[in-house]
């Protein structure tokens, strides 16, 4: 008996199945159902000439599934994606394919959809000020999920280096919404929510500026000797991660702080944990959630959207 080719789902097909509300309700749901971050897959890193080769396996009750991806960081330069990549999602029992899905996407809206999950159980209930460092696809995609989980969000600033792409980020956003305009790394002294969305290897912005009541995410990097916060900022934080293990493998914002004594390994908290109130955050202290992207976030997106566009019903992932 042939079976069905698989669905494919192109950029905007995506866009289209995942409102972002809908995604961070995905991501959050699956950690209560009991999926475990920590039983991830580590992802396999290949060098090659030009980059990094990618590879992301992860498995759930329902679905299999596959990304492969690569990082070039000289393909900004050409006009070209830095990440580019493809999902590939398959049943769980026949691990027959489903569906190929444009992962330069799938990785835009996921990254930004797990960190309004974390955020939105760390930031202050009414924030009005975001401050977001870079410019480039997932810069986006966080002012977007953090938008759709503190709608009170009024005044976004942007820190850029390449005036032109800062320019260009700015006339994406009309008159109607919030104000969004150019800033320095000082305006975090203001910010109420920080989202550091770069490929910089050294810290953005002083940590002893930043109020107590403020949350950071950071999800520029899964190299360990590259960060976007220094010390300071995880001395004064409570440091969330989506594993333990990955942030300690992977994370050189979590890394070189364990290295240099500031932050205690010890005292990271699990996303899972936060998800599930087993764990709450110290209000009285910054509050930073470090991401470096799993694979198990990628399988829960791509079921959200493989069954959106088979008009199932949302499962949440159906972990």
């Amino acid at each position: 008996m042939s079976k069905p080719p698989a669905t494919v789902i192109d950029a905007d097909g995506l866009r289209a199945a995942l409102p972002m509300a809908t995604t961070v309700t995905a991501i959050q749901h699956a950690l209560r159902d009991g999926l475990d971050p920590e039983a991830d897959p580590a992802r396999s890193v290949v060098p090659v000439e030009h980059g990094q080769l990618l590879l992301m396996p992860s498995h759930s009750r329902r679905y299999a599934g596959v990304k492969i991806a690569t990082v070039a960081p000289g393909n900004p330069a050409l006009g070209l994606p830095r990440i580019q990549g493809t999902y590939l999602l398959l049943d769980a029992e026949t691990l027959s394919p489903l569906a190929v899905l444009d992962g330069v996407a799938l990785t835009a809206i996921r990254t930004a959809a797990v960190s309004a999950a974390a955020a939105d159980l760390l930031a202050v209930a009414e924030p009005e000020r975001l401050v977001v460092f870079g410019t480039g696809p997932q810069a986006h995609s966080h002012v977007e999920a953090l938008r759709a989980i503190r709608p009170t969000l009024r005044h976004i600033t942007v820190v850029g280096r390449d005036e032109d792409r800062l320019a260009a980020f700015l006339a994406q956003y009309g008159d109607a919404g919030p104000t969004v305009e150019a800033g320095a790394p000082d305006a975090v002294a203001r910010a109420d929510l920080v989202a550091c969305c770069t490929t910089a290897r050294t810290p953005l912005f002083d940590g002893s500026t930043l109020p107590a009541h403020a949350t950071v995410v950071a999800v520029g990097s899964h190299e360990p000797e590259a960060r976007e916060v220094d010390d300071t900022t995880a001395r004064r934080s409570t440091v969330v991660v989506e594993a333990r293990g990955a942030a300690l493998r992977e994370a050189g914002d979590v890394i070189l702080a364990v290295r240099s004594g500031a932050l205690d390994p010890d005292a990271l908290v699990g996303l899972a944990d936060l998800v599930r109130g087993t764990v709450k955050a110290d209000t009285s202290r910054p509050r930073l959630f470090k991401s470096v992207g799993m694979a198990w976030e990628d399988l829960v997106v791509a079921g959200v959207a493989y069954e959106s566009r088979q008009g199932q019903g949302s499962s949440l992932g159906g972990t």
